[in-house]
Formats: C-alpha cells, structure tokens, sequence
C-alpha cells in the first residue's frame, strides 16, 4: 500500500511517527511539498518518505490520500485537484463535512478521521466515523480506535480535542504556583506531569468504574480534594468549561 499525505503540518508528522513506530505494511509514504522544511526533515529521516513534486502527483500515486490541511487551504486547493471516484480518501480536515468533501472531490470513499499529537506515540483515541472496516484496522495500529455511526455525533469530539491547550495551561498554572511557594521549576514541572499522567493512567486501568464515581472516590468528606472542588464549583469553573465547549461546537 501506498500511502499520501496533503498537507505536511505537526499532524502528518505525528501519524507518520507513529505509522514508522507500528507494525503497519506500506511500500512508500509520499508527502506535499508545501511546507519545505518539515517535508525535508522527514523524507531525511525515514527511508520510505518521499517528497512529491505536486498536490496532483502524490494523489495519483497514493492508494490512500490523508487530508491533512486548514479548512482554508482545503477551500482553495481540493477544487483544483482530481480524485479517482473510488481513491480512499481520509480526512482529518476538522470543519469540513463528507458531503462537501464529496461535492468537491467528486469522490465517494472518504471517512473522517479525528487524529491527535499522541498519536505519534501510537497512544491516545482514534475517532473515525462512519464506521469503516479499513481505516479501522489501519488506525488500530496507532491508538484506541472509537468507531461513530453518524457524522453528527463525531461533532463532540472534534470539540473535546480542543482543550489541549488548555489542559497544559491547568499544569502550567500548578506548576508555576508551586514555583511560587519556593520549588524549583525542575522539581516542580516534573511533579506536576507525573501526578497528571498518574491520574490519567489510574482512571484507564479503572474500566468498570465510571468518572462520576472516580470524583466522589477521590475525596473523603471535608477533605483538601472535596474542599477544591467544593470551591471550583462555586466560582463556576465547570459551568465556564461546559460553556466554553458549546461556543466551540457551533464552529463544527
């Protein structure tokens, strides 16, 4: 299998990283010219990465085409190009709905994909909608896939992916305020990335236990853990965060 990537950004770097961590049988890996620097980088790195002299070409070549690309190039870019009706198309354009695609590429094998910066590390979800047996047992190989029937509902993910950004703020903000109290900036950013991820980890391991429950296991009745939620709750911390999530899920 051939596979080509149209947009050489930090998420086709992230899924070939990871694609070269796996198990997964390719014979070559084409990618854009666009970005210069990181399509160097990674044709240098990779043996089976090669660079493609144009859009059009690596399209022709590739069995399987991931469109890796803003919404805003993908408006300019995707008319001008050609597709095989039956090419597979993957798309991790986040704004973009099948149907459009489908309009423009005038090609009907297409199933969005929501990959993540993990990714590269073959870790975290994998959403893919609609379902579809192929891209399932491709993505597999690079995180936990989670299969959603309808387009609409894959809507809520696209937006949950958004709060990355402010996830590292939270422990830049922990760990900065700990800084404050007299820890060293090693000490106290390498304390704060460890009991994240170990609370992270520890609810993974907790399969049969759901989150609702893992709040209230977590805290012991006039305890520090109740009296930070107690507090967060209200000065509406979370009502903040579930309308922060709304404003943003109107964008897809």
């Amino acid at each position: 299998m051939i596979l080509g990537f149209l947009g050489t950004g930090h998420i086709t770097t992230s899924v070939i990283e990871g694609i070269f961590k796996s198990k997964l049988k390719f014979k070559k890996i084409y990618i854009s010219p666009r970005n210069n620097m990181i399509a160097k980088k990674l044709s240098k790195r990779f043996k089976k990465v090669y660079i493609s002299k144009n859009n059009q070409q690596l399209i022709d070549n590739s069995d399987w085409v991931f469109l890796a690309i803003t919404p805003q190039v993908a408006n300019k870019i995707l008319k001008l190009l050609k597709f095989k009706k039956r090419k597979k198309i993957i798309s991790f354009i986040s704004t973009f709905k099948i149907k459009d695609l489908k309009f423009i590429t005038k090609n009907k094998n297409i199933t969005r994909v929501i990959p993540l910066p993990f990714i590269g590390m073959k870790k975290g979800p994998v959403i893919i909608s609609p379902k579809d047996r192929s891209a399932k047992s491709f993505f597999k190989h690079l995180g936990k896939v989670i299969e959603i029937k309808s387009e609409k509902l894959s809507k809520g993910f696209w937006t949950t992916s958004s709060f990355m950004a402010s996830f590292y703020n939270l422990i830049f903000v922990t760990s900065s305020w700990l800084i404050s109290k007299g820890i060293k900036q090693k000490e106290a950013d390498q304390y704060v990335k460890e009991l994240f991820l170990a609370l992270s980890e520890d609810a993974v391991q907790k399969k049969n236990i759901n989150l609702k429950r893992l709040v209230s296991e977590s805290q012991t009745p006039g305890g520090t853990n109740a009296s930070v939620l107690k507090n967060l709750k209200k000065n509406k911390f979370y009502k903040i965060q579930i309308k922060v999530l709304n404003e943003i899920f109107k964008k897809f």
